[in-house]
C-alpha cells in the first residue's frame, strides 16, 4: 500500500533529515513509525503525501508514484497532521461538506458516514458550530472524520493522539483497527510507545534520519517490552 524506496531528503543548509529509507507499509498493516523529536518522522510523513519534496528515491502508494501521480496518490490516501490547520470560519459539518465535495463523496454516504463517527466521537451536538470554538481535541476529531468521509485506503496520521482525552484516544484506537481490519492500511507516527506495542503489528524506529529497525513489532521486541528495545536501539545506535 506504501513503499518508501531509498528515500534521502536534505534540508537548505545541509541538514539531513532523512537518509536512504526504506519501509514498505502492506494492506491490513498498522505501522506504528517511533523516533525522538526531530529523528525524521514528520519529514518522511510529509514527502510520503507529497507536500516535501524529496532528492532521490520514491515513494509510491498502492503502486502510483506520489512525485509523478500525486493527484491519484492523494484520492487513495488521508492525511492528519500532528496540529490540523482548518477553516475556523466555518462550521464542523460545513467543512465536511467542503472536503466530501472535493473527493465527490454522494449526499448520501456522506451523511451516513458523518453520523457514524460525530456519534462515536461525540461530536453531532458541536458539527454545527463554527471551528473557531473548537477545542484542539474536537478540531482532531473534525479532522479525522474528514479524513475518513471519502473512504480511503491509507490513513497516514502524525501524531494522532496528542490532544485527545482518554476516551477519545479509545474511540481513535478502535477506528484505526476496523479500518486496518477491512484490509486497509495505517502508517501513524507516535511517541507514546505503549501504544504502539498494543496497537501495531509493525513498526519502524528511526533515528537521525536513518532507520534503525523495522519489521513485525513481535520480532523487534522479542522478549523485551518495547520502551527498552527503543531505549537500547537509539542508545547504542
Amino acid at each position: 500500500m506504501l513503499t518508501i524506496e531509498h528515500l534521502n531528503k536534505t534540508y537548505p543548509g545541509g541538514k539531513v533529515a532523512v537518509r536512504d529509507l526504506s519501509i514498505t507499509v502492506e494492506d491490513g498493516d498498522l505501522f506504528g513509525f517511533i523516533g525522538h523529536n526531530g529523528a525524521g518522522k514528520t519529514t518522511t510523513i510529509k514527502a510520503s503525501v507529497g507536500i516535501l519534496p524529496f532528492e532521490s528515491g520514491s515513494i509510491h502508494i498502492d503502486g502510483h508514484s506520489v512525485a509523478k501521480d500525486p493527484v491519484t496518490c492523494k484520492k487513495l490516501l488521508a492525511y492528519l497532521p500532528d496540529d490540523p490547520q482548518l477553516y475556523d470560519a466555518l462550521t464542523g459539518i460545513q467543512y465536511i461538506n467542503f472536503i466530501a465535495d472535493i473527493f465527490r463523496v454522494s449526499s448520501e454516504d456522506r451523511r451516513q458516514r458523518t453520523m457514524k463517527y460525530a456519534e462515536m466521537f461525540e461530536l453531532d451536538g458541536s458539527l454545527n458550530t463554527p471551528i473557531s470554538s473548537f477545542s484542539h481535541g474536537m478540531k482532531q476529531k473534525l479532522a479525522l472524520i474528514s479524513a475518513l468521509i471519502h473512504t480511503p485506503r491509507l490513513l497516514i496520521l502524525d501524531e494522532p493522539f496528542v490532544g485527545l482525552d482518554p476516551k477519545a484516544a479509545f474511540t481513535v484506537k478502535t477506528i484505526m483497527k476496523e479500518f486496518c481490519a477491512e484490509g486497509n492500511a495505517i502508517f501513524f507516527s507516535t511517541h507514546v510507545l505503549e501504544v504502539a506495542e498494543k496497537l501495531c503489528n509493525k513498526i519502524a524506529i528511526i533515528k537521525n534520519g536513518e532507520l534503525i529497525a523495522c519489521g513485525p513489532i513481535d520480532e523487534i521486541r522479542g522478549r523485551q517490552s518495547l520502551e527498552e528495545v527503543f531505549l537500547e536501539l537509539t542508545e547504542n545506535a
